[in-house]
Protein backbone atom coordinates (compact mmCIF):
# COMPACT_ATOMS: atom_id res chain seq x y z
CA UNK A 1 0.00 0.00 0.00
CA UNK A 2 1.26 3.32 -0.66
CA UNK A 3 -1.05 6.04 0.62
CA UNK A 4 2.01 8.76 0.86
CA UNK A 5 2.91 11.86 -1.47
CA UNK A 6 6.78 12.96 -0.36
CA UNK A 7 8.03 15.94 -0.54
CA UNK A 8 10.42 17.21 -2.87
CA UNK A 9 13.85 15.85 -3.12
CA UNK A 10 16.28 18.18 -2.52
CA UNK A 11 19.66 18.45 -4.61
CA UNK A 12 23.19 19.71 -3.86
CA UNK A 13 25.92 18.75 -6.51
CA UNK A 14 28.73 17.12 -4.44
CA UNK A 15 31.37 19.27 -3.16
CA UNK A 16 34.98 18.63 -5.36
CA UNK A 17 37.82 17.43 -2.67
CA UNK A 18 40.96 19.19 -2.57
CA UNK A 19 43.67 15.63 -1.75
CA UNK A 20 46.13 18.41 -0.53
CA UNK A 21 48.77 16.44 0.51
CA UNK A 22 49.07 14.67 4.50
CA UNK A 23 44.93 15.08 3.83
CA UNK A 24 43.10 11.39 4.26
CA UNK A 25 41.57 11.47 0.79
CA UNK A 26 44.58 11.98 -0.26
CA UNK A 27 46.32 9.26 1.72
CA UNK A 28 43.05 6.87 1.10
CA UNK A 29 43.58 7.40 -3.19
CA UNK A 30 47.33 6.60 -2.70
CA UNK A 31 46.60 3.42 -0.86
CA UNK A 32 44.18 2.65 -3.52
CA UNK A 33 45.93 3.12 -6.41
CA UNK A 34 48.63 1.28 -4.96
CA UNK A 35 46.46 -1.75 -4.67
CA UNK A 36 44.83 -1.35 -7.75
CA UNK A 37 48.21 -1.18 -9.61
CA UNK A 38 49.53 -4.59 -7.85
CA UNK A 39 46.38 -6.49 -8.23
CA UNK A 40 44.81 -8.19 -11.35
CA UNK A 41 41.07 -7.87 -11.46
CA UNK A 42 39.05 -10.70 -13.99
CA UNK A 43 36.10 -9.39 -15.06
CA UNK A 44 33.08 -11.53 -15.93
CA UNK A 45 29.80 -10.89 -18.26
CA UNK A 46 26.98 -10.69 -15.88
CA UNK A 47 23.85 -11.45 -16.61
CA UNK A 48 20.24 -11.80 -14.73
CA UNK A 49 23.31 -11.21 -11.77
CA UNK A 50 25.03 -13.94 -12.82
CA UNK A 51 28.84 -14.21 -13.66
CA UNK A 52 29.33 -15.91 -17.25
CA UNK A 53 33.04 -16.30 -18.17
CA UNK A 54 33.03 -16.92 -21.86
CA UNK A 55 36.41 -17.41 -22.01
CA UNK A 56 37.43 -14.91 -25.13
CA UNK A 57 39.36 -12.51 -22.74
CA UNK A 58 40.52 -8.75 -23.42
CA UNK A 59 43.58 -6.89 -21.61
CA UNK A 60 42.94 -3.81 -19.13
CA UNK A 61 45.84 -1.70 -20.07
CA UNK A 62 47.29 1.19 -18.36
CA UNK A 63 47.52 3.86 -20.87
CA UNK A 64 50.25 6.24 -19.39
CA UNK A 65 51.98 2.22 -18.53
CA UNK A 66 50.90 0.51 -21.88
CA UNK A 67 52.99 -2.65 -21.13
CA UNK A 68 51.20 -3.05 -17.30
CA UNK A 69 47.98 -4.64 -17.31
CA UNK A 70 45.78 -4.81 -14.35
CA UNK A 71 42.94 -7.00 -14.88
CA UNK A 72 41.08 -8.58 -18.04
CA UNK A 73 37.89 -8.85 -19.47
CA UNK A 74 35.47 -11.59 -20.97
CA UNK A 75 34.34 -10.63 -23.81
CA UNK A 76 30.16 -11.05 -24.88
CA UNK A 77 28.46 -12.84 -28.14
CA UNK A 78 25.52 -13.26 -29.84
CA UNK A 79 24.82 -15.91 -27.13
CA UNK A 80 25.10 -13.90 -23.67
CA UNK A 81 23.58 -10.76 -26.01
CA UNK A 82 20.25 -12.87 -26.45
CA UNK A 83 20.30 -13.93 -22.77
CA UNK A 84 20.73 -10.45 -21.73
CA UNK A 85 17.89 -9.19 -23.69
CA UNK A 86 16.11 -12.47 -21.94
CA UNK A 87 16.96 -11.37 -18.38
CA UNK A 88 16.08 -8.00 -19.12
CA UNK A 89 12.94 -8.56 -20.47
CA UNK A 90 12.00 -11.21 -17.10
CA UNK A 91 13.57 -8.68 -14.99
CA UNK A 92 10.86 -5.76 -16.21
CA UNK A 93 7.96 -7.55 -14.68
CA UNK A 94 8.90 -6.59 -11.28
CA UNK A 95 11.08 -4.02 -11.36
CA UNK A 96 8.30 -1.70 -13.37
CA UNK A 97 5.87 -2.30 -10.64
CA UNK A 98 7.83 -1.46 -8.04
CA UNK A 99 7.20 1.61 -6.12
CA UNK A 100 9.31 4.55 -7.22
CA UNK A 101 10.36 5.69 -4.12
CA UNK A 102 12.17 2.20 -3.62
CA UNK A 103 14.00 2.05 -7.18
CA UNK A 104 15.11 6.06 -6.37
CA UNK A 105 16.44 4.60 -2.97
CA UNK A 106 18.22 2.19 -4.83
CA UNK A 107 20.24 4.90 -6.29
CA UNK A 108 20.43 7.56 -3.61
CA UNK A 109 22.28 4.90 -1.63
CA UNK A 110 24.58 4.00 -4.65
CA UNK A 111 25.58 7.75 -4.27
CA UNK A 112 26.17 7.55 -0.82
CA UNK A 113 28.50 4.82 -1.35
CA UNK A 114 30.27 6.63 -4.19
CA UNK A 115 31.24 9.83 -2.14
CA UNK A 116 31.89 7.66 1.09
CA UNK A 117 33.58 4.66 1.18
CA UNK A 118 34.02 3.77 -2.94
CA UNK A 119 35.41 7.58 -3.60
CA UNK A 120 38.73 6.22 -3.51
CA UNK A 121 38.90 3.04 -5.72
CA UNK A 122 35.85 4.62 -7.89
CA UNK A 123 38.79 7.84 -8.64
CA UNK A 124 41.51 5.06 -8.73
CA UNK A 125 40.06 2.80 -11.42
CA UNK A 126 39.88 5.77 -13.15
CA UNK A 127 42.92 7.49 -12.59
CA UNK A 128 44.50 4.02 -13.50
CA UNK A 129 42.61 2.56 -16.66
CA UNK A 130 41.58 6.14 -18.13
CA UNK A 131 44.58 8.01 -17.28
CA UNK A 132 42.85 10.92 -15.76
CA UNK A 133 44.29 12.94 -13.49
CA UNK A 134 43.27 13.05 -8.81
CA UNK A 135 41.50 16.18 -9.81
CA UNK A 136 39.89 14.99 -13.44
CA UNK A 137 38.71 12.03 -11.70
CA UNK A 138 37.53 13.57 -8.44
CA UNK A 139 35.00 15.65 -10.58
CA UNK A 140 33.79 12.71 -12.59
CA UNK A 141 33.82 9.31 -11.22
CA UNK A 142 32.88 10.62 -7.79
CA UNK A 143 31.04 14.49 -7.98
CA UNK A 144 29.58 14.20 -11.54
CA UNK A 145 28.72 10.50 -10.70
CA UNK A 146 26.68 11.26 -7.33
CA UNK A 147 24.94 14.01 -8.68
CA UNK A 148 23.26 12.22 -11.87
CA UNK A 149 22.04 9.75 -9.43
CA UNK A 150 21.35 12.17 -6.86
CA UNK A 151 19.11 14.77 -10.02
CA UNK A 152 17.53 12.15 -11.32
CA UNK A 153 15.90 10.96 -8.12
CA UNK A 154 15.21 15.01 -7.91
CA UNK A 155 13.85 15.34 -11.53
CA UNK A 156 11.84 11.65 -10.91
CA UNK A 157 10.01 13.11 -8.32
CA UNK A 158 8.87 16.59 -10.41
CA UNK A 159 8.20 14.66 -13.15
CA UNK A 160 5.54 12.12 -11.04
CA UNK A 161 4.67 15.23 -9.19
CA UNK A 162 2.89 16.95 -12.65
CA UNK A 163 -0.58 16.35 -12.54
CA UNK A 164 -3.14 17.48 -15.20
CA UNK A 165 -6.55 19.15 -13.82
CA UNK A 166 -9.62 17.43 -12.11
CA UNK A 167 -13.19 18.57 -12.31
CA UNK A 168 -15.76 18.25 -10.17
CA UNK A 169 -17.37 15.56 -12.16
CA UNK A 170 -13.72 13.47 -13.22
CA UNK A 171 -10.69 13.23 -11.58
CA UNK A 172 -7.36 12.87 -14.42
CA UNK A 173 -4.30 11.77 -12.79
CA UNK A 174 -0.75 10.53 -15.32
CA UNK A 175 0.93 7.64 -14.60
CA UNK A 176 4.11 7.92 -15.90
CA UNK A 177 5.34 4.35 -17.13
CA UNK A 178 8.63 2.57 -18.31
CA UNK A 179 8.81 2.23 -21.78
CA UNK A 180 7.82 -1.65 -22.93
CA UNK A 181 11.07 -3.29 -23.77
CA UNK A 182 14.81 -3.15 -23.04
CA UNK A 183 17.14 -0.11 -23.04
CA UNK A 184 20.25 -0.70 -24.69
CA UNK A 185 22.96 1.48 -23.10
CA UNK A 186 26.48 2.28 -25.15
CA UNK A 187 28.92 4.29 -23.01
CA UNK A 188 32.02 5.84 -23.97
CA UNK A 189 35.86 5.55 -21.93
CA UNK A 190 36.46 9.12 -21.21
CA UNK A 191 33.74 9.94 -18.14
CA UNK A 192 33.05 7.48 -15.75
CA UNK A 193 30.02 9.15 -14.49
CA UNK A 194 28.42 8.80 -18.15
CA UNK A 195 29.21 4.85 -18.18
CA UNK A 196 27.01 5.35 -14.94
CA UNK A 197 23.99 7.47 -16.46
CA UNK A 198 23.76 5.81 -19.66
CA UNK A 199 22.33 2.32 -17.93
CA UNK A 200 21.19 4.40 -14.40
CA UNK A 201 18.90 7.19 -16.03
CA UNK A 202 16.57 4.90 -18.02
CA UNK A 203 16.54 2.18 -15.00
CA UNK A 204 15.60 4.95 -11.89
CA UNK A 205 12.61 5.59 -14.40
CA UNK A 206 11.31 1.86 -14.14
CA UNK A 207 13.24 0.48 -17.70
CA UNK A 208 15.86 -2.63 -17.41
CA UNK A 209 18.86 -2.58 -19.37
CA UNK A 210 21.58 -3.92 -21.62
CA UNK A 211 24.88 -2.11 -20.97
CA UNK A 212 28.02 -2.52 -23.64
CA UNK A 213 30.73 -0.43 -22.14
CA UNK A 214 33.58 1.16 -24.03
CA UNK A 215 36.05 -1.85 -24.50
CA UNK A 216 38.97 1.14 -23.09
CA UNK A 217 36.63 1.50 -19.90
CA UNK A 218 35.35 -1.64 -18.85
CA UNK A 219 37.38 -1.82 -15.83
CA UNK A 220 35.84 1.15 -13.77
CA UNK A 221 32.33 0.39 -15.55
CA UNK A 222 32.52 -3.02 -13.59
CA UNK A 223 33.21 -0.74 -10.64
CA UNK A 224 29.90 0.98 -11.03
CA UNK A 225 28.08 -2.18 -11.75
CA UNK A 226 29.06 -3.34 -8.69
CA UNK A 227 28.46 -0.47 -7.10
CA UNK A 228 24.60 -0.40 -8.20
CA UNK A 229 24.56 -4.15 -6.64
CA UNK A 230 26.01 -3.14 -3.34
CA UNK A 231 22.86 -0.26 -3.49
CA UNK A 232 20.81 -3.04 -3.53
CA UNK A 233 19.53 -2.88 -7.31
CA UNK A 234 18.17 -6.42 -8.12
CA UNK A 235 19.49 -9.11 -10.91
CA UNK A 236 18.55 -8.54 -14.16
CA UNK A 237 17.74 -4.86 -14.25
CA UNK A 238 21.36 -3.61 -15.39
CA UNK A 239 23.20 -6.78 -17.59
CA UNK A 240 26.71 -5.98 -18.15
CA UNK A 241 28.21 -7.46 -21.67
CA UNK A 242 31.43 -5.99 -22.44
CA UNK A 243 31.75 -7.17 -25.83
CA UNK A 244 33.05 -5.99 -29.89
CA UNK A 245 30.25 -4.32 -31.19
CA UNK A 246 30.30 -6.61 -34.18
CA UNK A 247 29.71 -8.94 -32.11
CA UNK A 248 26.32 -8.62 -30.76
CA UNK A 249 24.69 -4.73 -31.92
CA UNK A 250 22.89 -6.77 -35.01
CA UNK A 251 21.29 -9.07 -32.49
CA UNK A 252 20.27 -6.50 -30.18
CA UNK A 253 19.08 -3.59 -33.03
CA UNK A 254 17.04 -5.68 -34.43
CA UNK A 255 15.32 -7.57 -31.67
CA UNK A 256 11.15 -6.52 -31.19
CA UNK A 257 11.94 -5.44 -28.15
CA UNK A 258 13.98 -2.79 -28.39
CA UNK A 259 12.54 0.55 -26.57
CA UNK A 260 15.54 2.32 -26.92
CA UNK A 261 19.05 3.44 -26.98
CA UNK A 262 21.45 5.61 -24.72
CA UNK A 263 24.05 6.58 -26.71
CA UNK A 264 27.35 8.85 -26.14
CA UNK A 265 30.38 7.82 -28.49
CA UNK A 266 31.37 8.67 -32.44
CA UNK A 267 28.24 9.96 -34.95
CA UNK A 268 29.61 7.31 -37.25
CA UNK A 269 28.63 4.51 -34.81
CA UNK A 270 25.07 6.45 -33.82
CA UNK A 271 24.54 6.89 -37.32
CA UNK A 272 24.99 3.31 -37.99
CA UNK A 273 22.88 2.06 -35.22
CA UNK A 274 19.98 4.49 -36.37
CA UNK A 275 20.59 3.40 -39.40
CA UNK A 276 19.69 -0.26 -38.72
CA UNK A 277 16.90 0.84 -36.77
CA UNK A 278 15.32 2.52 -39.37
CA UNK A 279 15.77 -0.90 -41.74
CA UNK A 280 14.55 -2.89 -38.82
CA UNK A 281 11.41 -0.15 -37.85
CA UNK A 282 8.41 -2.58 -38.76
CA UNK A 283 9.55 -5.65 -36.73
CA UNK A 284 9.53 -2.97 -33.27
CA UNK A 285 7.10 -3.55 -30.93
CA UNK A 286 6.97 0.26 -30.30
CA UNK A 287 9.33 3.21 -32.02
CA UNK A 288 12.39 3.13 -30.06
CA UNK A 289 13.26 6.05 -28.49
CA UNK A 290 16.35 7.04 -29.77
CA UNK A 291 19.10 9.24 -27.28
CA UNK A 292 22.70 9.99 -28.63
CA UNK A 293 25.35 12.50 -27.41
CA UNK A 294 28.27 11.91 -30.40
CA UNK A 295 31.11 14.74 -31.43
CA UNK A 296 31.80 17.91 -31.39
CA UNK A 297 34.31 20.47 -32.98
CA UNK A 298 33.72 22.96 -30.49
CA UNK A 299 35.07 26.63 -31.15
CA UNK A 300 36.20 29.67 -28.92
CA UNK A 301 35.34 32.96 -30.53
CA UNK A 302 37.55 36.60 -28.96
CA UNK A 303 36.03 39.78 -29.70
CA UNK A 304 38.75 42.53 -29.80
CA UNK A 305 37.23 43.75 -26.03
CA UNK A 306 37.88 40.74 -25.24
CA UNK A 307 39.86 40.31 -21.62
CA UNK A 308 43.08 38.50 -23.09
CA UNK A 309 44.79 37.19 -19.80
CA UNK A 310 41.36 35.11 -19.16
CA UNK A 311 41.00 34.39 -22.72
CA UNK A 312 44.30 32.63 -22.48
CA UNK A 313 44.27 30.74 -19.24
CA UNK A 314 40.47 29.52 -20.42
CA UNK A 315 41.44 28.17 -23.43
CA UNK A 316 44.40 26.10 -22.05
CA UNK A 317 42.20 24.73 -19.63
CA UNK A 318 39.47 24.10 -22.42
CA UNK A 319 41.80 22.78 -24.88
CA UNK A 320 44.22 20.85 -23.10
CA UNK A 321 41.93 18.87 -19.46
CA UNK A 322 42.07 15.50 -19.84
CA UNK A 323 44.18 15.22 -22.82
CA UNK A 324 41.23 17.11 -24.75
CA UNK A 325 39.43 14.03 -24.77
CA UNK A 326 36.05 15.87 -23.94
CA UNK A 327 33.38 16.00 -26.51
CA UNK A 328 32.99 19.49 -25.13
CA UNK A 329 36.45 20.11 -25.09
CA UNK A 330 37.98 23.29 -27.04
CA UNK A 331 39.22 22.85 -30.59
CA UNK A 332 39.44 25.44 -32.63
CA UNK A 333 39.31 29.53 -31.79
CA UNK A 334 38.86 32.36 -33.90
CA UNK A 335 41.46 35.55 -32.76
CA UNK A 336 41.42 39.30 -33.59
CA UNK A 337 45.04 40.27 -35.26
CA UNK A 338 44.78 43.40 -32.92
CA UNK A 339 45.68 41.08 -29.25
CA UNK A 340 47.35 38.62 -31.01
CA UNK A 341 50.54 39.36 -29.55
CA UNK A 342 50.11 40.03 -26.09
CA UNK A 343 47.42 36.76 -26.64
CA UNK A 344 50.03 34.50 -27.77
CA UNK A 345 52.25 35.59 -24.95
CA UNK A 346 50.21 34.46 -22.30
CA UNK A 347 48.81 31.35 -24.28
CA UNK A 348 52.22 30.47 -24.57
CA UNK A 349 53.15 31.28 -21.01
CA UNK A 350 50.03 29.39 -19.72
CA UNK A 351 50.70 25.75 -21.54
CA UNK A 352 54.20 26.18 -20.47
CA UNK A 353 52.97 25.23 -16.93
CA UNK A 354 51.54 21.98 -18.01
CA UNK A 355 53.28 18.88 -17.01
CA UNK A 356 52.44 15.84 -19.17
CA UNK A 357 53.15 12.13 -17.17
CA UNK A 358 51.86 9.79 -15.08
CA UNK A 359 48.56 10.84 -13.25
CA UNK A 360 49.61 8.71 -10.09
CA UNK A 361 52.28 11.73 -10.22
CA UNK A 362 49.43 14.67 -8.61
CA UNK A 363 51.66 17.20 -10.15
CA UNK A 364 51.26 16.48 -13.80
CA UNK A 365 48.43 18.32 -15.77
CA UNK A 366 47.90 15.74 -18.34
CA UNK A 367 48.00 11.93 -18.91
CA UNK A 368 48.44 9.79 -21.57
CA UNK A 369 45.53 9.56 -24.53
CA UNK A 370 43.68 6.64 -24.69
CA UNK A 371 44.66 3.81 -26.44
CA UNK A 372 47.32 3.18 -29.74
CA UNK A 373 44.81 3.71 -31.83
CA UNK A 374 43.53 7.11 -30.79
CA UNK A 375 47.56 8.17 -30.36
CA UNK A 376 47.99 7.72 -34.11
CA UNK A 377 44.96 9.12 -35.24
CA UNK A 378 46.06 12.47 -33.27
CA UNK A 379 49.38 12.28 -34.45
CA UNK A 380 48.28 11.75 -37.78
CA UNK A 381 46.82 15.09 -37.74
CA UNK A 382 49.78 16.85 -35.79
CA UNK A 383 52.00 15.71 -38.81
CA UNK A 384 49.64 16.41 -41.24
CA UNK A 385 49.77 20.43 -39.85
CA UNK A 386 53.90 20.08 -39.80
CA UNK A 387 54.21 19.86 -43.34
CA UNK A 388 51.07 21.57 -44.45
CA UNK A 389 51.68 25.38 -45.73
CA UNK A 390 48.53 26.34 -44.29
CA UNK A 391 50.06 25.82 -40.75
CA UNK A 392 52.10 26.23 -38.24
CA UNK A 393 53.01 24.36 -34.65
CA UNK A 394 53.48 27.25 -32.36
CA UNK A 395 53.69 24.77 -29.25
CA UNK A 396 54.03 21.71 -28.80
CA UNK A 397 53.76 18.48 -31.56
CA UNK A 398 55.59 15.68 -30.27
CA UNK A 399 54.33 12.32 -29.60
CA UNK A 400 55.87 9.93 -27.69
CA UNK A 401 54.39 5.78 -27.29
CA UNK A 402 57.10 3.85 -25.55
CA UNK A 403 55.88 4.04 -22.20
CA UNK A 404 52.51 5.68 -22.54
CA UNK A 405 50.57 7.04 -24.85
CA UNK A 406 51.49 10.72 -24.69
CA UNK A 407 50.93 13.54 -27.04
CA UNK A 408 51.78 17.15 -25.49
CA UNK A 409 49.25 20.15 -25.61
CA UNK A 410 49.67 20.91 -29.50
CA UNK A 411 48.70 24.03 -30.74
CA UNK A 412 48.42 25.16 -34.75
CA UNK A 413 48.24 28.47 -35.88
CA UNK A 414 46.26 28.56 -39.69
CA UNK A 415 46.21 30.85 -42.00
CA UNK A 416 43.09 28.94 -44.20
CA UNK A 417 39.70 29.12 -42.08
CA UNK A 418 38.99 26.17 -43.54
CA UNK A 419 41.86 23.99 -42.58
CA UNK A 420 41.42 20.36 -41.68
CA UNK A 421 41.79 20.58 -37.82
CA UNK A 422 39.47 23.91 -37.76
CA UNK A 423 37.09 21.46 -39.53
CA UNK A 424 37.42 17.84 -38.54
CA UNK A 425 36.78 16.37 -34.57
CA UNK A 426 40.00 14.99 -33.12
CA UNK A 427 39.53 14.28 -29.69
CA UNK A 428 43.18 14.96 -28.32
CA UNK A 429 45.25 17.53 -26.95
CA UNK A 430 45.37 20.09 -30.63
CA UNK A 431 44.07 23.36 -30.69
CA UNK A 432 43.88 25.29 -33.53
CA UNK A 433 43.75 29.07 -34.20
CA UNK A 434 43.17 31.08 -37.32
CA UNK A 435 43.38 34.94 -36.92
CA UNK A 436 40.86 37.72 -38.30
CA UNK A 437 40.86 41.41 -38.69
CA UNK A 438 39.18 43.33 -36.04
CA UNK A 439 36.49 44.59 -38.54
CA UNK A 440 36.05 40.83 -39.51
CA UNK A 441 33.96 39.69 -36.64
CA UNK A 442 31.10 39.32 -37.76
CA UNK A 443 32.11 37.60 -40.66
CA UNK A 444 33.85 35.56 -38.43
CA UNK A 445 30.26 34.81 -36.78
CA UNK A 446 29.27 33.45 -39.50
CA UNK A 447 32.49 31.64 -40.82
CA UNK A 448 32.61 30.09 -37.20
CA UNK A 449 28.51 28.85 -37.60
CA UNK A 450 28.95 27.16 -41.09
CA UNK A 451 32.72 25.41 -40.86
CA UNK A 452 31.18 22.56 -38.88
CA UNK A 453 28.97 19.96 -38.79
CA UNK A 454 28.65 19.57 -35.23
CA UNK A 455 26.86 21.87 -32.41
CA UNK A 456 27.77 20.77 -28.98
CA UNK A 457 29.75 23.88 -27.26
CA UNK A 458 31.08 26.87 -27.86
CA UNK A 459 31.85 30.25 -26.20
CA UNK A 460 32.31 34.49 -26.91
CA UNK A 461 34.76 36.12 -25.00
CA UNK A 462 34.11 39.98 -25.30
CA UNK A 463 33.78 43.09 -22.92
CA UNK A 464 31.39 44.75 -24.58
CA UNK A 465 27.67 43.34 -23.74
CA UNK A 466 26.17 44.53 -27.14
CA UNK A 467 28.67 41.84 -28.73
CA UNK A 468 27.36 39.34 -26.56
CA UNK A 469 23.96 39.41 -27.12
CA UNK A 470 25.08 39.54 -31.47
CA UNK A 471 27.43 36.48 -30.73
CA UNK A 472 24.58 34.91 -29.32
CA UNK A 473 21.83 35.44 -31.89
CA UNK A 474 24.20 34.46 -34.75
CA UNK A 475 25.41 31.64 -33.34
CA UNK A 476 22.27 30.05 -32.04
CA UNK A 477 22.59 26.61 -33.62
CA UNK A 478 26.36 26.46 -33.48
CA UNK A 479 25.76 24.81 -29.14
CA UNK A 480 23.55 23.06 -27.57
CA UNK A 481 25.94 24.50 -24.52
CA UNK A 482 26.85 28.19 -25.63
CA UNK A 483 29.54 29.83 -22.66
CA UNK A 484 29.78 33.84 -22.27
CA UNK A 485 33.59 34.75 -20.93
CA UNK A 486 34.57 31.11 -19.95
CA UNK A 487 35.82 28.12 -21.58
CA UNK A 488 33.45 26.11 -23.29
CA UNK A 489 33.77 22.77 -20.81
CA UNK A 490 32.92 21.96 -17.47
CA UNK A 491 29.28 21.29 -17.92
CA UNK A 492 28.08 20.48 -14.25
CA UNK A 493 25.23 18.49 -13.47
CA UNK A 494 21.77 20.87 -12.26
CA UNK A 495 23.66 23.71 -13.47
CA UNK A 496 24.36 23.36 -17.16
CA UNK A 497 22.14 20.39 -18.79
CA UNK A 498 24.77 19.45 -21.08
CA UNK A 499 23.71 18.25 -24.75
CA UNK A 500 23.88 19.20 -28.42
CA UNK A 501 22.20 19.04 -31.53
CA UNK A 502 23.24 18.72 -35.58
CA UNK A 503 25.59 16.09 -35.73
CA UNK A 504 26.63 16.18 -32.08
CA UNK A 505 23.69 14.20 -30.59
CA UNK A 506 19.69 14.48 -30.19
CA UNK A 507 20.38 16.91 -27.39
CA UNK A 508 17.90 15.08 -25.08
CA UNK A 509 20.36 17.14 -21.99
CA UNK A 510 21.87 13.97 -19.97
CA UNK A 511 21.15 15.50 -16.27
CA UNK A 512 17.61 16.77 -16.63
CA UNK A 513 13.93 15.70 -16.56
CA UNK A 514 14.44 16.42 -20.87
CA UNK A 515 16.09 13.45 -20.36
CA UNK A 516 14.62 11.20 -18.41
CA UNK A 517 11.56 12.16 -19.95
CA UNK A 518 12.79 9.77 -23.07
CA UNK A 519 12.46 7.12 -21.08
CA UNK A 520 8.85 7.00 -19.95
CA UNK A 521 4.98 6.66 -21.53
CA UNK A 522 2.74 8.52 -19.97
CA UNK A 523 -0.54 7.06 -19.02
CA UNK A 524 -3.71 9.14 -18.98
CA UNK A 525 -6.07 7.68 -16.38
CA UNK A 526 -9.35 9.37 -16.03
CA UNK A 527 -12.54 8.31 -13.87
CA UNK A 528 -15.60 9.70 -14.08
CA UNK A 529 -17.51 10.56 -10.79
CA UNK A 530 -21.01 8.93 -10.17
Amino acid sequence: MNNCITKKVEFKNEKVLKYLPGSSERLELESALEEMQNSFLEIPVIIGGKEIKTGNKQKCIIPHDHKKIIGEYHLAGEKEAKMAIEAALKAKQTWETLPWEHRVSIFLKAAELATGPWRAKLNAATMLTQSKTYKQAEIDSVCELADFLRYNAACLHEIYSNQPISTQNVINRIEYRPLEGFIFAVSPFNFTSIASNLPGAPAIAGNTIVWKPASSAVYSAYLVYQLFKEAGLPDGVINFIPARSSDISNTILCNENLSGIHFTGSTEVFQDMWKTVGENITNYKSFPRLVGETGGKNYVIAHPSADIQALSKLLVEGAFEYQGQKCSAASRAYIPKSIWNNCKDNLIQEVSKIKVGDVTEFTNFMGAVIDAKSFNNIKKYIEFAKNSKDAQIIFGGNCDDSKGYFIEPTIILTSNPHFKTMKEEIFGPVLTIYLYEDEEFEEILDLAANTSKYGLTGSIFAEDPYVLVKAEQALTHTAGNFYLNTRPTGAVVGQQPFGGSRLSGTNDKAGSKLNLMRWISPRTITEKLA
